[in-house]
């Protein structure tokens, strides 16, 4: 391990620095990909603590002196631990012969150092999770009106055989018009 800066190559890719604003603190990203994936960390655990570029890891690959630093390192609020390596599907078939010698690497010293190593790509981070996280993380510190809260429940338990009644006719509407609800 070492502690000086790793020179940050330009991507060929949206090159989007910057810091992501968590609950924990700041978290520095160098990509969209990065970026998504700090946000879907943070939704995901609002008690995780992302560390970007949290390690650089000296090895030897046939022979020869090599570093490799992963993208971030994930304490989440559960005791685990993940080192985590962002990259495009793409590019990780196109470097996999140049970057397996550092996953493994990675993958020896995360469970050397209580962790988990992990691999994450666009499909695991880009979808319907990642659309949530975007629409709900600005309201996770909104105030609530509790008065207006237990309205709401009290509302919704007092209708509940009714909502009930409500699903299961909607159900049966997807059947041929000469079926009604009551059928």
């Amino acid at each position: 391990m070492e502690g000086d800066l790793r020179r940050i190559p330009l991507s060929r890719r949206s090159h989007v620095t910057g810091f992501q604003s968590l609950g924990t603190g700041l978290t520095e990203h160098e990509s969209a990909l990065e970026r998504d994936f700090v946000t879907l960390a943070s939704f995901m655990d609002a008690g995780a603590v992302v560390t970007a570029q949290p390690v650089t890891i000296r090895f030897r690959d046939d022979g020869r002196p090599r570093r490799y630093t992963p993208d971030f390192r994930v304490d989440w609020s559960d005791g685990r631990t993940d080192v985590v390596e962002i990259k495009y599907r793409a590019d990780l078939r196109a470097g996999w012969s140049r970057l397996r010698p550092a996953f493994a690497a990675a993958r020896d010293w995360a469970s050397n150092n209580g962790a988990r190593f992990r691999i994450s790509t666009e499909c695991g981070i880009r979808g319907p999770r990642l659309e949530a996280a975007k629409r709900l993380l600005p309201l996770r510190n909104t105030p609530i009106d509790a008065m207006l809260a237990a309205q709401a429940v009290a509302y919704a338990r007092a209708r509940a055989n009714t909502l009930a009644t409500w699903s299961i006719c909607c159900r049966h509407r997807a059947r041929p018009a000469s079926r009604s609800c009551g059928d």
